[in-house]
């Protein structure tokens, strides 16, 4: 799974992105942390970004592509990874379609979270209010005040990106209004139908999670009572949710390469 996440401030993209890290065992790979990575691992292009950062200047795009290059080519991104913040222009875009395209991999999907912004303002509003009436200080970054900027800075850098990919029948819109748990529905279904994930896998592992959750919340009463029986259920749960997640690595290795063109072909049949 290589997706891309769109969607102004406060549309869920976090929340979503953390769902599905827990969900198919891929990496969120932000930015920042990227840039902290590899300027404290002193990498020779974190070397770079240190020099600029030091000196109080935006690290330029070609240091960033820099990075995620050498962040993607680690271990735990070989099963897929979700960028965040990144691409935020259309350059940005065209820098990290030509990194994939050396690399030989390409973009599953790129998904976009559409909202309402005057109901994302009416959020922070309430949100400022509630914590005022508690008595405690609201974050300078959670007020309508700076949303605004925010949400002005999303629709002239970042929103044309919606276009871009749109072009390369790459986007999938997601009605970012619904409740947290339909949106990640509608995204699982979305993975699933591109051939991006496993669903047999993916539920699988899900359900020995919970076997694994209701074992360990069971586990400390019969312990008390002198039974190990649940123990032994905890140990067997924690072993399926091993042999599940094998099966997912399994089943994403032979995930039909056709799948993504067929849903885009329905797409445009629609």
């Amino acid at each position: 799974m290589r997706i891309i996440l769109l969607g102004p401030p406060g549309s869920g993209k976090g929340t979503q992105a953390q769902r599905l890290v827990q969900r198919n065992g891929v990496v969120q790979l932000s930015t920042g942390e990227m840039l902290r990575a590899a300027v404290a691992a002193e990498t020779p292009i974190g070397l770079k970004a240190k020099d600029i950062m030091a000196s109080g200047g935006l690290v330029p795009d070609d240091v960033v592509v820099g990075i995620i290059s050498d962040r993607i080519e680690q271990p735990d991104a070989r099963r897929g990874f979700i960028l965040d913040g990144f691409p935020r222009t259309v350059p940005q875009a065209e820098a990290l379609d030509d990194l994939l395209k050396h690399k030989h991999m390409k973009l599953d999907a790129v998904i976009e979270l559409r909202v309402n912004e005057s109901a994302l303002l009416q959020r922070v509003e309430t949100r400022a209010a509630e914590t005022r009436a508690r008595g405690e200080d609201v974050r300078i970054d959670d007020t309508p005040e700076v949303l605004i900027k925010r949400l002005a800075a999303y629709r002239a850098q970042t929103e044309p990106l919606i276009h871009y990919y749109s072009e390369r029948r790459k986007l999938v819109t997601v009605d970012g209004m619904m409740t947290i748990e339909e949106v990640t529905r509608e995204i699982g279904r979305i993975l699933h139908a591109l051939g991006a994930v496993d669903s047999k896998a993916s539920k699988k592992a899900h359900s020995a999670k919970r076997a694994v959750k209701k074992a360990a919340q069971s586990a400390p009463k019969s312990a008390s009572r002198g039974r190990p029986a649940a123990k032994k259920a905890a140990k067997g749960a924690r072993k399926a949710v091993k042999a599940a997640s094998k099966a997912a690595r399994k089943g994403a290795r032979k995930a039909v390469p056709g799948a993504a063109k067929k849903v885009t072909k329905k797409r445009a049949k629609a």
